[in-house]
């Protein structure tokens, strides 16, 4: 598992955020992306995913090698914890979902449907997903949004477990998980430079009051 992103420039709605980002991630290791709110953390994720092609630059892993975490916890509101969990390992090929439960305290909720759980007991089923995906990337968008400290605690096992196993992932996130394999990715000096307004674009260039 190698992912190696080369000058890779990408853009949000239409306008560049983020050029010439480079790194490396190998297989057992993580890396954390840093940055001020609107740097383009999301911009990136996304377009490392396959999600939107670059401006410019290369990601060398196959959007298929990628399971993709964001805001969404991707669940159907009226199937149960078990059956969303069903549908997405049937997504991907894979069967073993009782592991997944197990591994983020869901095994109780098995029969609840989805719409019926909390902020955090959602977000622990969007997280399992992961689990069942059997993909060796995990690109993940601030993934412990509306979690407690336990259940931070158990998605940082699970990550260092995935790692562990020769997997990676690549993150934005605040929280810190425990992942003594974790390098950290200060996308600041990655800021596009904004676009100057040319002279002749201006119809008040040259006026003064």
């Amino acid at each position: 598992m190698d992912l190696t992103v080369t000058d890779l420039a990408c853009a949000r709605g239409g306008v560049t955020v983020l050029s010439r980002v480079s790194f490396r991630l190998g297989a057992g290791r993580a890396l954390i992306l840093r940055g001020p709110n609107g740097i383009g953390k999301t911009t990136l994720l996304r377009t490392v995913a396959g999600l939107q092609p670059p401006v410019a630059g290369m990601v060398s892993m196959s959007p298929e090698a990628v399971a993709y975490a964001a805001h969404a916890d991707g669940l159907k509101a009226t199937l149960t914890v078990a059956e969303n969990l069903s549908f997405w390992a049937a997504i991907y090929g894979t069967t073993d979902t009782a592991a997944a439960m197990a591994r983020m305290n869901l095994a109780a909720l098995a029969d609840r449907q989805a719409q019926n759980l909390s902020a955090g007991q959602k977000r622990r089923l969007g997280l399992a997903r992961l689990l069942v995906t059997g993909r060796p990337l995990w690109v993940l968008d601030e993934p412990t949004v509306s979690l407690d400290a336990a259940s931070v605690a158990l998605f940082g096992a699970a990550v260092r477990d995935h790692l562990a196993a020769g997997g990676a992932a690549l993150m934005a996130t605040h929280i810190d998980l425990g992942l003594d394999e974790a390098e950290v990715l200060d996308l600041s000096p990655f800021r596009a430079e904004a676009p100057v307004a040319q002279a002749e674009d201006d119809p008040f260039a040259g006026v003064t009051a």
